[in-house]
């Protein structure tokens, strides 16, 4: 069976009414189409786009997170407040909030789970001037890593 494909949307302004999310200076949303998301928790679908990634992703993602943009990150290995060393500071049936925090950005990533798809949000606020320079190097990697890990979590989710 073929998985739709994660395709860039625009940020729901429902994240943006009353909350926290504002004030940012790079956001994101993909939207991935699934008959049935809602089969998994917001958080189960963080931790398969996440931790079920290849070993050799996850290493570069971290690597990116901790050496390049300085975010403070819990464990890598399975840990019920962390998703591959992202802080859980939010979550319950349809949205699952993590963050990572370093002296030049604070960084949030919330996930959606909604009857007929997953939407990924990215937020990242730039606390220092060398922020946007720095997130220029991040960005095109993290545009093209999300909409492939989410599409490989859904793929196999659906084989396993």
């Amino acid at each position: 069976m073929a998985t739709a494909r994660a395709q860039r949307v625009d940020v729901p302004r429902a994240l943006l009414d009353g909350r926290k999310f504002t004030g940012f200076q790079y956001e994101s949303a993909y939207q991935l189409p699934v008959e049935d998301a809602r089969k998994l928790t917001p958080e189960q679908w963080g931790r398969a786009t996440f931790e079920d990634a290849p070993g050799v992703l996850r290493w570069f993602l971290r690597f990116g997170w901790t050496k390049v943009l300085g975010l403070r990150m819990g464990p890598k290995s399975a840990s019920p407040r962390h998703v591959l060393g992202w802080h859980i500071s939010d979550s319950d049936d349809g949205m699952m909030t993590i963050e990572a925090h370093s002296g030049i950005v604070a960084t949030y990533n919330i996930v959606l789970v909604n009857d007929g798809d997953v939407v990924w949000v990215t937020f990242v606020r730039f606390n220092k001037g060398i922020a946007r320079a720095v997130w220029g190097m991040a960005k095109p990697i993290h545009q093209m890593a999300v909409p492939y890990l989410l599409k490989r979590a859904d793929r196999t989710r659906a084989t396993g």
